[in-house]
């Protein structure tokens, strides 16, 4: 393609891009229900009332998420590890690291979260912790330890076997091939795919406050409540938005740069 098409090309998709969304602006704008809409969602004056708050509360959302992304990270590894681990012996643990994650991720996050937010400190035993949010992130922890696990294993999966047969015929033993030849390959394909799991985790931190923790979207609930007004709802999405969009690009760059990077091996 010559540079001039290119740029031909490229103020084309510029100017559909512009009548598509002036389009769908006037739209809505002009629609019968749009002042009342405008008045409950997007009020500037609750907006710039509640942001402070909220904000504040956003906080509890990135340590929900920071905590539980440095276990999950972890736990989901030895999970593959696990469930990738070969002979008839280990046929226990492979078993129990299947059922663990067809339980997990089959059961929906809010039941999980509510099961032991609302169980474990009722059965009122000796050390078990009262903190909702304590067992908010026990649970996002379990949840996404087995969705995170399958993404490691699909990475162990993709190694090839004469990468762990070089390894061994070396003279290393399994665990030696698995930690210093399969492992870091594993994991260097799979990071983009783990970043946008990650990224699910990060909105899936509003579900604690079903618990009563006061995050970003408990402190929206309870802002709307006060003034019966939705627009605390808008300031918190754009809150979660502001953090998980840079991570969404940062995702894409990953995955071009990996493209980029196999197809200048391969050439």
């Amino acid at each position: 393609m010559s540079g001039a098409e290119g740029r031909r090309g490229a103020l084309i998709a510029t100017l559909s891009t512009v009548v598509f969304f002036t389009a769908l602006a006037l739209l809505i704008t002009h629609a019968p229900g749009w002042p009342e809409v405008q008045k409950t969602f997007f009020d500037w004056g609750q907006f710039k009332d509640s942001l402070p708050d909220i904000a504040r509360a956003f906080l509890l959302n990135v340590k929900i998420f920071l905590i539980a992304e440095a276990f999950i990270l972890v736990l989901a590894l030895l999970l593959a590890v696990v469930r990738s681990l070969p002979g008839p012996a280990a046929l226990p643990l492979r078993i129990l690291g299947i059922a663990y994650a067809d339980f997990f991720r089959g059961v929906p996050t809010i039941l999980v979260i509510a099961m032991l937010g609302f169980g474990a400190p009722a059965l009122q035993l000796k050390g078990v912790p009262l903190s909702t949010t304590f067992w908010g992130i026990v649970a996002l922890v379990l949840v996404y330890t087995a969705y995170v696990s399958e993404v490691y294993r699909a990475g162990i999966e993709s190694v090839h076997p004469s990468q762990d047969a070089a390894a061994r015929s070396l003279g290393l033993t399994h665990w030696q091939s698995l930690r210093t030849v399969v492992l870091p390959q594993a994991v260097r394909r799979v990071i983009p795919p783990l970043l946008n799991d990650f990224i699910g985790l990060q909105k899936d931190t509003a579900l604690v406050g079903f618990l009563g923790s006061v995050e970003a979207f408990k402190q929206s609930q309870i802002d709307a409540a006060a003034t019966f007004n939705y627009t605390s709802y808008v300031a918190a999405a754009l809150l979660f938005v502001a953090l998980t969009v840079p991570l969404a690009r940062f995702t894409d760059w990953l995955v071009l740069r990996d493209r980029r990077r196999r197809q200048a091996a391969g050439s």
